[in-house]
């Protein structure tokens, strides 16, 4: 008998009559973790700026012009969205047309992200015209999701931005409903039955994919969900399949915040907006030390400290400080702040700060004061008061020694508080303490060529040696020079009156060497 080959499934169109509900995994909130998605779909109108006229924004695709956008005057007047650029001014000569900028509407839609952060840490981007939130275990102190979502609503309303939201277990599911549907919440663990009823248009997918898809009949996810993976992923990729797998929580989707997330936090809401620096002084003054209260409890210091003004016209600030060492001293990190501070704008007036531990690391304990008697611990922790606080005007930097033996590559610009590690044989040698920063050539006398020198003329002067020691050789770093850099002889010598020299011979003694002086010696 003859075998039939085995054929895969093949990709089936829904039929027309009432279908039974597909057989859908369990939704993927195991984690218990809820977003809430916006979608601003006026973003291109409202980031050119307020406008007297009705207005509408266009996009140059090829030799075409196409609507992208339209206020809602213009939309009253005909105007829609794929409409051609001049179909729009021929059916309403009075809408004002504006060009697409797409910097400036990413700048807007950064400046809300951020605004946004008075809700959650832990807020994201989702480009062209969308925020994504991370409300877990936050609605509470809104009184709830829905209120939540209301109260978000509100301010951007405020702020001049429509805007539609929705609220699910997952990003990409939430971001497609907001687009479709907003102002939907779906219950925790009902994910899978509202991925099953999007429709193909609000998932994002590629042109080709989304045409390929109706070709067969498929206009909706839980069409697609019925049809065998691996046809799927023969004929529309193997994107289109870990697309829906991120739709249902079965596979991770990545979620890079707009800031990271604090370790510790205090936020004042403001009775009335500060507009003086008197004012803001006077809220970190109580801030600080709740800050400072808390880090303490937990054993720790802050490294990174960021205070971020919320002004009343929805636009953000940020004064942000480093620190060496970990600190939760609230005089110490006030200090350090105060220079921050004067880059802060109120004009009408900051209504909320927040002060943020970014970054911390375990401190046991904190003694201050560079004092006679002071332990070694107190000492360092008074060091790196200090240098914190030039380390706010000034470049600080320390030197540390490099594994080279070549004299210009032996020592190296560190940060103040980093571990040296000196290299076994460094410092077999004596070296100058200063080299010059550009070696100075000069004349030398000897006895023979390869001696030490006996006069030296440096500067226009002539200068008699009194001692020399030497020659010490240095080769070229084969791994790092080039082929034919010539071999150095140092000696150290003494001059008449006393000073110590370092002087170099670069070549050798019958290829018409030349002299410098590298150093000078203590």
């Amino acid at each position: 008998m003859r075998r039939r080959a085995c054929r895969p499934p093949r990709l089936t169109a829904p039929a027309p009559e009432a279908l039974p509900p597909p057989t859908l995994p369990p939704s993927g909130n195991e984690a218990g973790r809820r977003f809430l998605a916006l979608h601003l779909p006026l973003l291109p109108v409202e980031a050119t700026g307020p406008a007297e006229t009705p207005t509408l924004v266009w996009r140059a695709e090829g030799p075409a012009r196409r609507v992208v956008a339209v206020e809602p005057r213009a939309a009253a007047l005909g105007v829609a969205v794929g409409q051609s650029l001049a179909d729009a001014q021929a059916i309403a000569p009075a809408v004002q047309p504006r060009p697409e900028n797409n910097a400036a509407e990413a700048a807007r839609l950064e400046a809300l992200g951020l605004w946004a952060l008075r809700f959650t840490p832990l807020v994201a981007l989702d480009p062209p015209d969308g925020l994504l939130l991370d409300i877990t275990g936050v609605e509470p102190l809104f009184g709830g999701e829905v209120a939540l979502r209301d109260r978000v609503l509100r301010g951007l309303a405020r702020l001049g931005h429509a805007a539609q939201a929705a609220m699910a277990g997952g990003t990409l599911l939430a971001s497609a409903i907001a687009r479709c549907a907003g102002g939907t919440v779906v219950p925790p663990g009902q994910d899978a039955v509202a991925v099953a009823g999007l429709p193909l248009p609000a998932m994002r997918l590629p042109v080709p994919v989304l045409v390929g898809l109706r070709r067969l009949g498929l206009e909706r996810a839980g069409d697609v969900l019925r049809q065998p993976r691996a046809p799927l992923a023969r004929r529309f990729g193997a994107p289109l399949v870990l697309l829906l797998d991120r739709m249902l929580g079965e596979a991770a989707t990545p979620f890079r915040s707009l800031r990271p997330p604090p370790e510790f936090q205090v936020v004042r809401e403001m009775m009335e907006p500060l507009i003086t620096r008197g004012g803001i002084d006077a809220a970190l003054s109580r801030m600080l030390p709740a800050l400072c209260a808390q880090l303490g409890d937990a054993g720790r210091g802050v490294l990174r400290l960021v205070l971020r003004a919320h002004r009343g016209d929805g636009t953000v600030q940020e004064a942000m400080l480093g620190l060496g060492l970990p600190s939760r001293d609230p005089a110490h990190l006030h200090r350090l702040l105060e220079s921050r501070l004067e880059a802060l704008e109120p004009r009408f007036g900051f209504e909320r700060l927040d002060l943020l531990a970014e970054r911390t690391e375990p401190l046991a304990s904190l003694q201050s004061g560079m004092v006679a008697g002071a332990t070694p611990a107190a000492d360092a922790a008074a060091l790196a008061q200090l240098i914190d606080r030039l380390g706010q005007r000034l470049a600080v930097w320390r030197l540390a020694p490099r594994a080279s033996h070549w004299p210009e590559r032996a020592a190296m610009k560190v940060d103040p508080f980093a571990s040296i590690a000196t290299p076994l044989g460094w410092a077999a040698r004596p070296r100058p303490l200063r080299l010059l920063r550009q070696p100075e050539q000069i004349e030398v006398i000897a006895v023979l060529p390869d001696a030490p020198p006996r006069r030296i003329h440096w500067r226009g002067n002539w200068i008699e040696i009194r001692a020399a020691e030497g020659p010490e050789r240095f080769e070229p770093e084969w791994w790092r020079d080039r082929p034919d850099r010539p071999v150095r002889d140092y000696y150290r010598v003494e001059c008449a009156d006393g000073t110590r020299l370092w002087v170099c011979r670069a070549g050798l003694p019958e290829a018409s060497p030349r002299w410098f002086l590298h150093g000078v010696f203590a």
